[in-house]
């Protein structure tokens, strides 16, 4: 876990930094292209994560994880085993947008889980140090998987938001390397924007 691989302006970069980067660019970059192998590389990195967010103390972040993971083996069924209304032409789930009442529930769980979730880590688990942020990464991408796992477009707004704040949430704790790994997520989630739109 400790082991050092190099180092990025005076941080150091572990093989579990290393690893976690390349399984999560490598799903994101999938899912973006809307491939269902994205969730085989994907059960790899819920490993890979729930290992670097032990070593980095970054709590609520672990306790996502096995709701990762079951969100990925619903996900990863649900692209492949679509209803009859709901298949495109290559048999899997099709693309299809939220309603607007539905974004504003996103909008309102998201807002009202992450206060909730962070003050309950702040009170459980004072070791956190930014319980707030991380709650609120922590709820966007679970909202952002469950969209993801429905196949709806929206989901790539939601990691944008994601993006954004797990940026700002590593760099706080020194994680260069998921830091830069945020950016280019930011990058494909861009792309990935644009690419769904099409295939819908």
């Amino acid at each position: 876990m400790d082991i050092v691989l190099f180092e990025i302006g005076g941080a150091s970069i572990t093989l579990i930094d290393f690893i976690s980067s390349l399984l999560g660019l490598t799903c994101v970059f999938l899912a973006g292209r809307g491939s269902k192998y994205n969730f085989w590389v994907g059960y790899l990195y819920t490993v890979a994560l729930f290992l670097l967010f032990w070593h980095k103390n970054l709590l609520a972040s672990l306790m996502l994880q096995p709701v990762s993971l079951c969100i990925n083996i619903i996900g990863h069924y649900r692209w492949t085993h679509p209803k009859p209304k709901e298949a495109s032409k290559d048999g899997q789930l099709k693309v299809t947008n939220l309603t607007w009442m539905q974004r504003v529930f996103a909008v309102a769980s998201v807002l009202l889980l992450s206060f909730a979730w962070g003050a309950l880590l702040d009170r459980l688990f004072p070791a956190d140090p930014h319980p707030y942020l991380d709650s609120c990464v922590t709820v966007l991408i679970l909202v952002a998987q469950f969209l993801s796992a429905q196949k709806k477009w929206d989901c790539w707004i939601a990691w944008l938001l994601v993006n954004i704040t797990q940026f700002t949430l590593h760099i706080s704790v020194g994680n260069i390397a998921m830091s830069f790994v945020s950016a280019l997520y930011l990058l494909n989630g861009v792309a990935s924007l644009f690419h769904w739109k099409k295939m819908k």
